[in-house]
């Protein structure tokens, strides 16, 4: 007797979610690569004039409000690690042998995305934790989970676009690729790491429509003003529901085992 498709998707999340525990480094460089932007780049503008911070930034230090731009930046890191294994998968044979049984390609499609989105949580806690030693305020309230929750939408969204990408090939090097093509013009076009006021008229355009900018300024509500805009988060809503949705669809019709 077959599963049912709610039992393979399980089995399937399962297995994505235990693999990043078999792998120390892996685990490590996950934490590591956000936290270096923290510490780093979150100290370089700490000199900045209390009144310029306050003025721009909405906030008198400055890793306050980079902290939740940088967790919103990395949702995109967090949707490359469901490519990541796909490729892994089809060239290790596991997806040829999961093909030739009764599971859907929609079912893999799901258990990837979610499996990333859920391995990528693992930054949160920790960077929350580390900003917060450093000094930025963190309002402890029920909107900071209403927000990781935001951020588990997003990084759905990304791992389906990046899924997508992938579904027709097996080539190791596309993920980091279409990540690094990816990565820096979303994080420069929102307002993860500066306001919205030092750009141009056409990146504040680009801005309006970009989904870390809507990640980013629902993190500091709740995180700095302990407020939340439903706004926002029905717009992520929307934009993983669309991704999640077409990720199945292409899927159905253009995942290869190989």
């Amino acid at each position: 007797m077959s599963l049912r498709p709610i039992d393979q998707l399980l089995a399937l999340y399962y297995r994505e979610v235990t693999k990043v525990y078999l792998s120390v480094f892996t685990l490590v460089v996950t934490i590591v690569q956000p936290l270096i932007w923290i510490v780093f780049f979150g100290s370089s503008l700490s000199g900045l004039p209390t009144f310029f911070l306050e003025s721009y930034f909405h906030t008198n230090n400055y890793l306050s409000f980079l902290l939740p731009g940088e967790l919103s930046v990395s949702s995109i890191s967090m949707g490359m690690m469901a490519s990541m294994s796909l490729v892994q998968d089809k060239r290790l044979g596991y997806l040829k042998r999961i093909m030739v049984s009764p599971t859907r390609s929609y079912v893999v499609f799901l258990a990837k995305v979610l499996g990333g989105a859920t391995r990528g949580l693992i930054q949160v806690p920790v960077l929350l934790m580390v900003g917060y030693l450093m000094g930025a305020q963190i309002a402890f309230s029920a909107y900071l989970f209403l927000w990781v929750a935001a951020v588990f939408l997003v990084s759905m969204g990304f791992s389906s676009i990046y899924f997508m990408f992938n579904a027709t090939s097996a080539d190791w090097q596309r993920p980091g690729l279409i990540m690094n093509l990816m990565t820096m013009p979303l994080m420069f076009s929102s307002t993860a790491l500066f306001p919205k006021e030092f750009f141009p008229w056409w990146l504040r355009l680009i801005s309006d429509v970009n989904p870390l900018t809507y990640l980013a300024e629902l993190g500091r509500l709740a995180l700095i003003q302990g407020a939340f805009d439903w706004t926002s988060f029905i717009a992520l809503v929307g934009f993983a529901a669309f991704f999640l949705a077409l990720g199945a669809v292409v899927a159905e019709y253009k995942l290869t085992p190989e």
